[in-house]
């Protein structure tokens, strides 16, 4: 396997102050922090846990806090020895003897086009190698670590070997498995946080992450500083992400994360373009549309009441700025992004897979197994009485019988089913507000209002349904964290998946439940002049505009969207901000007798910063997951959408990076191979996002009655081609007449007027009555929608089948790597032995001894 290891340009100087780091003879690197409180009962179980630390090798310091008396950290040092044996345990990967292997490592399929791209001007998106010296890299094959082949090793400084996120990972995998009393069960440093034996257990950060020194001339303090100068600065919001040093400095779990991240954004920029010109021709083709054009001339085209009772009749040509917008998301190009859109989901995932194969490889994660996970400490305690056989490990643990795992469950599913019964009573109450402010504003007596009552109704509507939405998820997060804790899941990983699963289900439907409404139900159910259908017999339901319903669901998406993003962005940075500036002022007030804060040791100052959050980074990925959801699924209706996506995904990746290295702590460098869950879940809505989008252009646009109206009944039939010009008399086709004279009450200037339907006049036979192009529309609607599932989903699975999931040229350096691995280290054990025999004076030959 191959590693990229560096080269560190400023190991063993962590810091601007390094007693920071070290224990009090300035030698023992602090490995992790414990923090307990004096006045805390659970004195025997600490005293215990950390006996038995010491019993398995650790090296523990006390130091009380400068700025709390009541504080107390427990510094951790894992020396060599402890080091080797654990890393033998958990089967690390380290690199090879330089001499040995790295010579062997050169193998590559790619063509090299560096010769023919010199004349290229460079990238400005790539950081520069002179801004990163410690990223240089030397190309080395790994192997699980061993002590009785230690000498295979590189082991150049004993100090840097192991990294300073693979010490605290090692010290972590001690903690879980130390105990702090008699018992099968107890033991582990999550049982401690749980019953606050300690009030925090975190590796340090590597010092402080500005410098008095600029990092050009100076070189950075350390790899949290450098991460901060070349990743979380908002002057290089431009660059590429330096994913090496974030894995090595979070970890890979965190690490995949900004690399999908990052992935993800990279891919939004061609559905960004696309949607950008879907909506630039609408815009451009904006005068030149015949619709558009018919309704802003029709004025003496008199339009039905929106209400009864104090509404009157109204022109027609009144809403041409709402014609001409709707023309802006609703024109030639929306079947065509919609299909692209579609398209673009599943070469996403499937390259995205590539990129993780390769980051995977890169990372030394190809042989990667998760370790057995320790049970939770609420599983333990609540099922300690009934045990069974691990059939991994061997031993007796607690057991979860199949009736109570399956009635929890049960309850657990009547809860989710209840929380969405009440998103939809959210979405109804919001439906029941938009009629009644629909009649108000089209009664309006100021004109401007009573104008534009359309984007009035919509944009309030909008407002209180953003509102609702917000105040909803705050209640879902608790009810999602009581179901799960009541499932009692076994493990920490299957109650992740557990919760955010429960929270994609909770905000997704409250996300789009409204947008669902919008798209298929809007002007569905209203009935027709003189027979109105009428909710609790009182209010008439909502019509669609004469140009089609599609600007509704649009505006729906913009606002909800932008607000949205503005709003998690602020949420995101502005509390953590906050919080911290308020630790800052108490510990200065508790520390006056210091004369400045960067005289504070690294574990005082990181002890005053905050914790990630407890759901680890299932807030991250949900929030990216439903603007995935959001970019997809209704993008017919909302081409901006990928547009907006990407805008924010740029600030998004700078506000993760700067929460991560300036105000958290440093979390525990966690390893993954994938990004779990989500994967399953953005494949789900690429599935749905086909089906919706086939219905907002069949059912919610008007690009069906257009298409059918153009071919069918339109002056262009017997020329079998389709123009603008051949839409001439669409308007007039797709409007019914109704006799104003049927009406009990009001009075009004003129006997008919006009709505949007396809029934028969007044005057015919069977008045009112659907039109034969009526059912040649919906026929022409199912058969689009068929037509398109299967297209789009034909392509989409030879997309899959043709993009492998690994590169080819990655699979055969896999396998070469692998025979140079065995042939190495037979040559390796074949010279050590060699040289034993040597020095033992004993005679040797150069076959296999």
């Amino acid at each position: 396997m191959k590693n990229k290891k560096s080269l560190s340009f400023f190991q063993g100087n962590n810091s601007e102050n390094p007693s920071g780091l070290m224990f009090r003879d300035g030698k023992k690197r602090i490995d992790y922090i414990l923090v307990y409180k004096k006045s805390s009962p659970q004195v025997e179980k600490r005293c215990t846990f950390e006996r038995n630390l010491r019993a398995e090798g650790l090296m523990l310091e006390k130091e009380p806090s400068l700025t709390n008396s009541d504080i107390m950290f427990v510094k951790i040092h894992a020396p060599w020895d402890t080091l080797c044996k654990y890393a033998e345990q958990m089967n690390i990967r380290m690199p090879f003897r330089l001499d040995l292997i790295c010579i062997r490592t050169k193998f590559n399929s790619r063509i090299d086009f560096r010769q023919l791209k010199s004349w290229l001007p460079r990238n400005p998106m790539k950081l520069d190698k002179e801004a990163l010296p410690d990223l240089e890299e030397t190309d080395c094959y790994t192997a699980p670590f061993s002590r009785a082949r230690m000498h295979h090793f590189t082991i150049n400084n004993r100090e840097t070997f192991f990294s300073n996120s693979t010490r605290s990972r090692i010290v972590h995998h001690v903690l879980q498995r130390t105990k702090y009393e008699d018992g099968k069960s107890k033991m582990g440093i999550n049982r401690l946080l749980g019953n606050s034996t300690y009030e925090a257990a975190f590796p340090p950060h590597e010092g402080s992450y500005k410098s008095r020194h600029p990092i050009k001339t100076h070189g950075a303090q350390n790899h949290r500083h450098l991460l901060y100068e070349r990743w979380a600065r908002w002057g290089i919001w431009y660059k590429y992400q330096p994913l090496d040093l974030i894995r090595r400095y979070f970890g890979e779990k965190i690490g995949l994360y900004f690399a999908w991240l990052g992935w993800y954004t990279g891919m939004l920029i061609p559905a960004a373009l696309v949607g950008l010109f879907v909506f630039l021709y609408g815009l451009f083709t904006m005068d030149s549309s015949q619709v558009s054009k018919e309704i802003c001339e029709a004025n003496t085209t008199i339009m039905c009441p929106m209400c009864e009772g104090n509404c009157s009749s109204w022109t027609l040509s009144d809403s041409c700025v709402y014609a001409k917008v709707t023309h802006l998301f609703d024109n030639g190009g929306t079947v065509f992004f919609a299909i692209f859109m579609a398209i673009w989901a599943t070469v996403f995932l499937e390259f995205w897979k590539r990129r993780r194969a390769e980051l995977t490889y890169d990372w030394d994660l190809i042989d990667w197994e998760e370790e057995e996970e320790e049970l939770r400490p609420q599983f333990e305690a609540k099922y300690s009485r009934k045990e069974r056989v691990n059939p991994i490990s061997g031993k007796p643990e607690p057991f979860q019988p199949f009736t109570d795992k399956l009635s929890r469950l049960m309850v657990s599913v009547s809860g989710i089913f209840f929380m969405i019964s009440l998103v939809l009573t959210a979405v109804f109450a919001v439906v029941v507000f938009r009629l009644i402010a629909m009649e108000k504003f089209a009664s309006f007596q100021w004109e401007f209002v009573k104008k534009n009552w359309q984007f009035a109704t919509s944009g309030t509507g909008v407002c209180i349904n953003f509102m609702i939405i917000m105040s909803l998820n705050v209640v879902y997060e608790k009810v999602a964290y009581l179901l799960t804790n009541l499932e009692h899941p076994r493990t920490e990983s299957e109650w992740e998946n557990s919760f955010a699963l429960k929270m994609f289900l909770f905000q997704f439907v409250n996300l789009n439940s409204s947008t669902f409404y919008i798209a298929f139900f809007l002007g569905r159910f209203a009935g027709r002049p003189g027979d109105y259908n009428k909710l609790f017999n009182r209010w008439r339901m909502e019509e669609c505009h004469p140009s089609g319903c599609l600007i509704d669901l649009c505006l729906q998406m913009g606002v909800i969207m932008v607000l949205k993003q503005i709003w998690n962005n602020f949420m995101e940075l502005g509390y953590p901000l906050l919080q911290n500036w308020w630790s800052r002022r108490k510990m200065k007030r508790a520390g006056e007798q210091n004369n400045s804060k960067d005289q504070l040791p690294q574990w005082d100052r990181d002890w005053n910063l905050q914790p990630m959050n407890a759901h680890g980074l299932v807030d991250e990925y949900l929030e990216m997951v439903l603007q995935f959801g959001f970019t997809t699924i209704f993008v017919a209706a909302f081409p901006l959408a990928p547009l907006l996506a990407l805008l924010n995904n740029i600030i998004e990746i700078r506000l993760d990076a700067y929460k991560f290295v300036t105000q958290w702590r440093r979390p525990m460098p966690a390893r993954a191979t994938d990004i779990g869950i989500w994967h399953g879940i953005l494949e789900g809505i690429g599935v749905v996002a086909v089906i919706t989008n086939a219905f907002v252009i069949a059912i919610t646009s008007d690009y069906i009655p257009r298409f059918v109206y153009a071919f069918k009944y339109g002056p262009c039939v017997d020329k079998g081609y389709r123009h603008e010009k051949c839409l001439r008399g669409y308007l007039n086709n797709s409007l019914s007449v109704f006799d104003m004279g049927e009406l009990k009450n009001g009075s009004y200037h003129t006997r008919y007027c006009r709505y949007r339907d396809y029934r028969a006049p007044p005057w015919s036979p069977e008045p009112y009555e659907f039109t034969l192009q009526f059912w040649h529309v919906l026929a022409a609607r199912l058969a689009f929608i068929i037509v398109f599932e299967h297209l789009v989903f034909g392509i989409k699975t030879f997309i899959a089948h043709m993009i492998p999931d690994m590169p080819k040229d990655l699979c055969d350096r896999m396998r070469r790597e692998k025979y140079l691995m065995q042939e190495m280290m037979y040559e390796a054990e074949l010279e050590h032995l060699q040289k034993e025999r040597k020095k033992n004076g004993k005679r040797y030959h150069h076959e296999w001894p």
